[in-house]
């Protein structure tokens, strides 16, 4: 039987049980089926270079489940990151001016009023307007 149709009859015969597996493992339905897609992925890729592995189905639901773990670790960093950037930002926001804002708003204002997109003559009367 050739790799690529003994993959294939592996999805189609045991898609169901490994998917099963891995939502009780992670008690996610949506990272398990992320997970079970990624392990079989792996799959169509290295099985054709290392060969088919003694126990199939549990090296799928193995790879899938630590798919599914560095996606929660990377997810978890990055959300660790974005927090720190926002109170990053929410302390400058803090200590720059009020009036810094409005200045910067007008000047917005203005150079979206130049776009040069618009024709000269509406230029000049948005920007004086």
């Amino acid at each position: 039987m050739a790799m690529d149709s003994m993959i294939e009859y592996l999805y189609r015969t045991s898609a169901r049980q490994i998917y099963a597996t891995l939502v009780r493992l992670l008690g996610d339905l949506d990272l398990a089926e992320e997970a079970l897609q990624e392990a079989f992925a792996s799959a169509v890729e290295k099985w054709p270079v290392d060969g088919i592995p003694e126990n199939p189905r549990a090296r799928l639901i193995s790879v899938g489940r630590f798919q599914a773990i560095n996606k929660v670790r990377r997810q978890a960093k990055f959300s660790a990151s974005v927090a720190g950037i926002a109170a990053r930002l929410e302390a400058l926001n803090t200590t720059a001016p009020a009036d810094h804002d409005v200045e910067d708003d007008r000047l917005r204002l203005i150079f979206t009023c130049c776009h040069p997109a618009l024709a000269q003559a509406t230029q000049i009367a948005l920007t004086l307007r």
